[in-house]
């Protein structure tokens, strides 16, 4: 008791509490996961202030119908592009070795520019006929953007993970920001002139060209025709082969996981310009968008930050359990405030920022914001699965989730015939499956599964 009163009286004095505090900050700062958490989150901070400032500007230039049509290329894009390496650019984190890295790098370039001659030469002979069956011909003057896209987005990830692994997170801050810039503003110029779909799509893909050109620089890693060349040689090409063995688990279920989770993300956007028209997937992409903006303001920093780091606990024999529930607690605290005020207050919010024609953006934003909190949470659980072996269950769980997830659209369109409902009943069952995939990973990161690795 008396040292209970001592500890009371200690902690009543404001210095002391000034002094806890200080200490603890000091604590933090000296962290060198925190450090590199804060620096990669800092470029995604001032890229996202960016994009969110332009947002009002370029919504009321382009307007609802341009910016459907643009969902539904970004959609398509989402689907392929992070599979255009067959996601060998992640395994470039794990390897202990920089040259099996240097290695993965390679084939991750090499992939994706055999993944991008296939779709150009795929899109050239029977273009046409994809587009008439995916019931989306208003992609028909933009086709030849998407394997461009594809081959830009092979190149970012694989530069992207170099940086991670060799901790050049300044590097890509810097990247993030000046690209930023760079796109926002061009689309805002070109948009006084030229207030078209085409200009959105150009424009996005040529600023992920420069994104990847920018990443592709700071790796370090020399690029030339010749050390392209050796990459047929038959040495080289049978050891890409037994590389490609190693990392089977990637493209075998890695790849398959992650091109339906994107073609899960896209498919409203799809499904909407469908059944109600390209103004209503107008609505659903610029809320996506805006939702997408305080989700990766930090999940991507945390997250890419977060990877290696979980791969060295794991190494170390270190508790994963707990680094995994620390991160994923952390980011529920972080998000509760952006995504609480968006359900609150969606149709309001939209209709000042972005003008009075976008608030059933704000409508569907609420549903979505309830989705997209919860995804925001298992970022670090995404993370983990790699590192637990457990690529092959994240494959099952996704095709399960998209499985709900599309019959919950399907009722939503045909049963009630509403578009807000239909994007209601998608995000609410989104929510539940990240939910159960949290704790499912949280659970096989504990002793009593991992000792089985």
């Amino acid at each position: 008791m008396k040292e209970g009163r001592i500890l009371l009286k200690f902690i009543r004095r404001p210095e002391c509490i000034s002094y806890l505090l200080k200490k603890r900050f000091t604590n933090l700062s000296n962290n060198q996961f925190v450090r590199s958490a804060l620096t990669m989150l800092s470029g995604t901070v001032i890229a996202q202030i960016i994009a969110m400032a332009f947002s009002p500007v370029i919504s009321r230039i382009y307007g609802p119908e341009a910016f459907g049509v643009f969902g539904v290329f970004t959609s398509i894009v989402a689907s392929v592009g992070p599979v255009a390496a067959l996601t060998y650019p992640i395994a470039i984190v794990l390897p202990k070795e920089d040259s099996e890295a240097n290695a993965l790098f390679r084939l991750s370039l090499l992939v994706s520019l055999i993944t991008f001659l296939l779709m150009a030469l795929t899109i050239t002979f029977y273009g046409n006929s994809i587009l008439a069956i995916l019931q989306v011909d208003v992609l028909m003057p933009y086709l030849m953007f998407i394997p461009l896209m594809v081959l830009f987005d092979g190149s970012f990830q694989a530069s992207q993970q170099w940086m991670i692994r060799k901790k050049k997170f300044k590097f890509s801050a810097k990247a993030a920001i000046l690209q930023g810039i760079v796109v926002n503003v061009t689309k805002a110029v070109i948009g006084f002139f030229f207030p078209l779909s085409i200009s959105l799509v150009a424009i996005t893909t040529l600023g992920k060209g420069l994104y990847a050109s920018l990443l592709a620089y700071g790796t370090g890693i020399t690029f030339n025709l010749k050390l392209f060349a050796e990459s047929f040689n038959k040495k080289e090409l049978l050891s890409f082969i037994r590389l490609g063995k190693k990392y089977y688990d990637f493209p075998i279920y890695r790849t398959p996981q992650v091109f339906i989770n994107g073609a899960s993300e896209g498919l409203p956007v799809i499904m909407l310009s469908i059944f109600f028209g390209p103004a209503t997937a107008g609505f659903y992409s610029l809320s996506k968008k805006v939702l997408v903006m305080p989700t990766q303001l930090i999940e991507q920093s945390v997250g890419n930050v977060f990877y290696p780091r979980v791969t060295e606990a794991a190494y170390n024999g270190e508790n994963i359990t707990k680094l995994l529930i620390k991160a994923s607690l952390s980011l529920a605290a972080l998000g509760l405030i952006p995504f609480g005020i968006v359900i609150l207050f969606g149709p309001q919010l939209f209709s000042i920022v972005f003008g009075a024609n976008w608030a059933s953006a704000g409508e569907y934003a609420r549903w979505l914001s309830l989705w997209s909190y919860f995804k925001f949470i298992t970022k670090p659980s995404i993370k983990t699965l790699p590192v637990l072996k457990a690529q092959r269950f994240h494959l099952v769980f996704t095709i399960f989730s998209i499985l709900v997830r599309l019959c919950a659209l399907i009722i939503g369109s045909y049963i009630f015939k509403s578009d807000v409902i239909s994007v209601a009943l998608y995000g609410t069952t989104g929510a539940i499956m990240y939910i159960i995939l949290t704790l499912v990973t949280i659970l096989k990161s504990t002793p009593k599964y991992t000792r089985y690795l």
